[in-house]
Formats: structure tokens, C-alpha cells, sequence
């Protein structure tokens, strides 16, 4: 615990419960490792470590560990953007395009800033000549981006883009203000809420620190496992599913957004631009995940693995990680919360152990 339960309207006996079943997630082996860390009301609650970084050399994951985030990492990117909107230097229906003429190639003219943050691009699919070992080629993405053939029509159909969601919005970032987005995040995001451990392309010396991802009894997808445990990935400028980071770095990201905007005397955004960007944009059938989604600009809304409370209206945002993560914000509660695990689980098992974890927080409440 890091503040007094009092402090903050938590219950001691509620909190003892989350940190009993971290534990016990740990001990069944739902995962060899984790990390949870909880704000309320802008102050740190809980701040958990436990199991195994690497279940095959045995290393404990230990204070500093940091975990791959995968679609965790959009909530960053997209904020790099809400940044540049509050500022007035993009409007959420401008075409790309205006600012990056490649990108109207195919058919993309259309496409708008707001259709790239609700998924409603019309390009979903990770180009098959962008592979892994070409991510850290920006040269490559932008033309990759630039040469795609859409699916869909703009605006028409939800459908998640796991990957081309954070390439266009790194150019974009880059185009509007001049700094590659690894530098925009760093000086507008993350270096100034003291977010020492969140990386979208990881430097090379911080390797040994990055827990292993591990395949569990129900991991239909152990290729992607094996790549995103690769160097050239974590080192990769990938801002839709490359980021690494603490739980602690992520909730506190979450800390501030609850906080409307500001986290320690530290202002990010205007209340009203955090208003702005969780609201209620589009709901429906996501064609690539093939479930019911609802989603702001950039943020999911109503997702169970935020608490059952959380699939009852659109008050918390926040967004999961393939098969590992979750991260929220309910500012109805106060409550923020990181829960990144390391073992790469399906649907059917990960939803369940991501949402205990953020029920038994919401239970902890007084």
C-alpha cells in the first residue's frame, strides 16, 4: 500500500483482497509474472510486483521491471494528437492527407484524423510486406502506409486497426509539429509526468529489464509472442502495440486523465479536452474483433475488462493489450489502474483474470 487506505476512501481490508488475488493469479499459474499498480483521486494506492520476468532463466519480476504493452500503448498516441487539437493545430475531421499528401494515395483522400482514432479508417490490416524486422525502418511505414489499399469506405465500418492505428498517427505527429514522435511523447507525455519507465522504441541498454511474454495453455497466437520478445521489436518506433512500460507509468498516465488533465501540479490537457476526447464517438460491431465496441477518440469505452460496472454506461476509457493488459480511468469512482501481465492468454481466459483484478479495485472503494 503507498497512501493510507483512509486517505483516498479505500477500504484496508479490500485492498488486502486485490493483492491476494495478484497473488493468487501468480500461484495458479494464469501468468508467471505481473505488475498493478492503482491511483484514486490522484494519489498512489497500491503499486504490485510479483512472479516471474522469464519463467525458463527463473528471474523475479522485481520493482523495475517493465512489460510489453501492446494495444495498451494507443491511449499514448492518441494523446499526442489530443495535444496538437487542443492546441488548434488539427481538427478532428481534417483529412490526413492535408497534412500528409502521400497518404491520399489508393483512395485515402477521405480519411480523417477521427476516423483513424475510432477505427473507422477503412484500413485495418498490417500490410504483408511491413514485417517485423522492417518496423524500425520509418522510411518503410510511412510508404507502406502511404501505398496501402483500403477495404472499407472512410467513416463507413468499424474496424480495428492494430498496427497502421499508431503509424499514421507517429507521421501525422511528426508532420503537424515538426518532432519525431518518440520526442513529442517523451517531452510532452511521458517526461513530464515522471513516466521514467515508458518507451515506444525501447534504447538498446534498457533490454534486461523487459519481462519475457509468455504462451499459456490457451495461446492460439505463440508467433506473435516470439516477436514481440524480440529486440528489433522493443527497439522499433511501433505507437499502436510497441510500447513498454510500468504498471506504475500507466496508471499514472490514467492518474492524470481522471484528474481532468493535470497530475501533481502537472497540466497535460484542459478538463475539457479530456471531455472531448472520452466521449462516446461510435458503437457497433467491430469487424476485426468481431464483438460489439464502443469507442472515443482513442480510448474503449464500456469494456468488461474494466469491471462490470464499466459495461453499464461509457463513463470509464481506457484500453487492453492483446492477450495481457488492461488500463483505466473511471472518473465517476476516481479509480486508475494498470494490470499488465506476461503470459499471452485468449479471449475466453484473459478477459475474466483482467476484470477480477479490476473489480476486486472497484470492491476495494468505500
Amino acid at each position: 500500500m503507498v497512501v493510507a487506505a483512509d486517505t483516498v476512501q479505500m477500504d484496508p481490508k479490500g485492498l488486502d483482497r486485490v493483492e491476494a488475488l495478484f497473488q493468487e493469479q501468480i500461484q495458479q499459474g494464469i501468468h508467471p509474472g505481473s505488475a498493478l499498480a492503482v491511483y484514486r483521486h490522484g494519489k498512489p494506492v497500491l503499486d504490485l510486483f510479483g512472479g516471474e520476468a522469464d519463467a525458463d532463466a527463473g528471474l523475479p519480476v522485481s520493482s523495475d521491471t517493465m512489460f510489453i504493452l501492446y494495444s495498451s500503448t494507443k491511449p499514448l498516441a492518441a494523446a499526442c494528437i489530443h495535444i496538437l487539437w487542443e492546441r488548434g493545430q488539427l481538427g478532428w475531421d481534417d483529412p490526413v492527407a492535408e497534412y500528409w499528401p502521400g497518404f491520399a494515395k489508393k483512395g485515402k483522400g477521405d480519411v480523417t484524423i477521427r476516423h483513424v482514432l475510432t477505427h473507422q479508417g477503412g484500413f485495418p490490416e498490417t500490410p504483408p510486406e511491413l514485417t517485423w524486422d522492417k518496423w524500425q525502418d520509418w522510411d518503410k511505414v510511412v510508404q507502406a502506409m502511404e501505398e496501402i489499399k483500403p477495404d472499407y469506405p472512410a467513416g463507413k465500418v468499424l474496424a480495428y486497426h492494430p498496427r497502421n492505428f499508431g503509424w499514421v498517427i507517429g507521421e501525422l505527429v511528426a508532420r503537424i509539429d515538426g518532432r519525431p514522435f518518440r520526442q513529442f511523447l517523451r517531452e510532452e507525455v511521458t517526461g513530464r509526468l515522471d513516466m521514467k519507465d515508458t518507451y515506444v522504441g525501447l534504447p538498446a541498454e534498457l533490454e534486461s529489464r523487459v519481462s519475457k511474454e509468455h504462451t499459456t495453455d490457451d495461446c492460439d497466437h505463440p508467433f506473435q509472442v516470439s516477436m514481440y520478445n524480440k529486440p528489433e521489436v522493443h527497439q522499433a518506433v511501433h505507437p499502436a502495440g510497441g510500447g513498454i512500460a510500468t504498471a506504475r507509468d500507466i496508471a499514472r498516465f490514467y492518474a492524470m486523465m481522471e484528474g481532468g488533465g493535470s497530475l501533481d501540479g502537472v497540466k497535460i490537457f484542459a478538463p475539457e479536452t479530456v471531455a472531448e476526447v472520452t466521449s462516446l464517438q461510435v458503437e457497433g460491431m467491430d469487424l476485426t474483433n468481431e464483438r460489439r465496441t464502443k469507442r472515443s477518440l482513442g480510448f474503449s469505452l464500456g469494456d468488461p475488462r474494466m469491471g462490470s460496472s464499466a459495461t453499464e454506461d461509457v463513463r470509464t476509457f481506457g484500453h487492453g493489450g492483446a492477450g495481457t493488459s488492461v488500463g483505466w480511468a473511471d472518473p465517476d469512482s476516481g479509480l486508475a489502474m494498470a494490470y499488465i501481465t506476461n503470459g499471452y492468454r485468449e479471449d475466453g481466459s484473459n478477459y475474466p483474470r483482467l476484470a477480477a483484478m479490476s473489480q476486486a479495485v472497484r470492491d476495494a472503494c468505500r
